[in-house]
């Protein structure tokens, strides 16, 4: 497999016009077959929703200072089509976070917040297909925007080892809940994966935002929900060998840095509220994905069925992040 996975990157390089024999280093994605090849990155993707062809035509869009890699070239067929960009200087921010200094730390921050809000005042001049989201909401009809997750949570309570009491109490506080975000008074382009993973910093700035797969016009609080989560819980992000690496202490002062330099994304009304309905709508999503084949006491500690049961007690890493101390 790992013979072909090469050949089609080969053939993505020639079809950009670049020298099909340049060497090849495969890099670890849980969605693409991704290879570096010196100056570029190479993408194809296997899957027959149309997630390459969509990027290609918002990367067209965007404004140069959000930080997507220039592309060089994109083509292939349904369920094999393939992008080329420039490769960007700069490694992934989680891989940084770690050993920067405080200093360094807020600089990043600022610069990150500098792009993500250019992105979230980016209006697409046509409209992109829907490729679903990370969370069952729904942010572009008139109706309720919580219908499809209350749709889902009907799934969910009759999955085996789900409790169906805990889903009922998670269906009474999405109603509770829900006229926080009856009112979506500002839109913008939101990125949708927002995590360190996706950050590239060079050491003194940073240099790149990747993977735009879940970009789409959206609130932009709505980009805190994937942030919020990554700063609480970051080894969930990274691969398994670097999950010894990376630790929620380390990443406590972020959330607050990002409401220093970008404190509107911060004033929603209700924000906690909304935040708690983001949370919910991706964490049933992932259970949908990957139902729980065990009793909930024998699941890895944060399998996104306890991370619900943790929101509906009250414990989630939202209460903690609303109890800890700002910078």
């Amino acid at each position: 497999m790992s013979g072909l996975a090469m050949a089609r990157a080969r053939h993505a390089l020639a079809r950009a016009g670049l020298d099909p024999k340049l060497g090849l280093t495969r890099l670890s994605s849980v969605t693409n077959e991704v290879w570096a090849a010196e100056d570029y990155i190479v993408r194809v993707n296997r899957h027959p929703i149309p997630r390459l062809w969509r990027e290609a035509t918002l990367a067209s869009l965007l404004p140069q200072d959000v930080g997507c890699p220039p592309i060089i070239g994109y083509g292939g067929i349904v369920g094999s089509d393939w992008m080329v960009n420039l490769r960007v200087p700069g490694e992934a921010l989680s891989r940084c976070w770690p050993t920067l200094t405080p200093q360094l730390r807020r600089e990043a921050i600022r610069q990150l917040a500098d792009r993500v809000r250019l992105l979230h005042d980016f209006a697409t001049p046509e409209p992109l297909p829907e490729l679903g989201a990370p969370q069952l909401l729904d942010t572009t009809s008139l109706g309720s925007p919580v219908e499809p997750l209350l749709q889902a949570l009907d799934i969910v309570q009759e999955l085996p080892e789900i409790d169906p009491v805990m889903a009922l109490q998670l269906k009474v506080l999405i109603r509770d809940l829900s006229s926080a975000l009856d009112q979506f008074p500002v839109m913008g382009m939101i990125h949708g994966d927002l995590h360190f993973e996706n950050v590239l910093w060079d050491g003194n700035r940073v240099t790149g935002l990747l993977d735009y797969k879940w970009a789409r016009t959206a609130p932009p609080d709505l980009e805190l929900d994937v942030l919020l989560r990554y700063c609480s819980l970051p080894f969930i992000y990274v691969d398994s060998t670097r999950r010894s690496q990376v630790s929620a202490a380390s990443h406590a002062q972020a959330p607050w840095l990002l409401a220093e330099s970008y404190p509107e994304l911060f004033n929603a009304p209700r924000q906690f509220d909304r935040l708690r309905v983001y949370s919910i709508a991706h964490d049933v999503r992932e259970v949908l994905l990957y139902p729980p084949p065990l009793p909930v006491d024998r699941l890895p500690e944060h399998h996104p069925y306890r991370r619900l049961i943790r929101m509906a007690r009250g414990d989630s890493h939202l209460d903690l992040l609303a109890r800890a101390p700002a910078a």
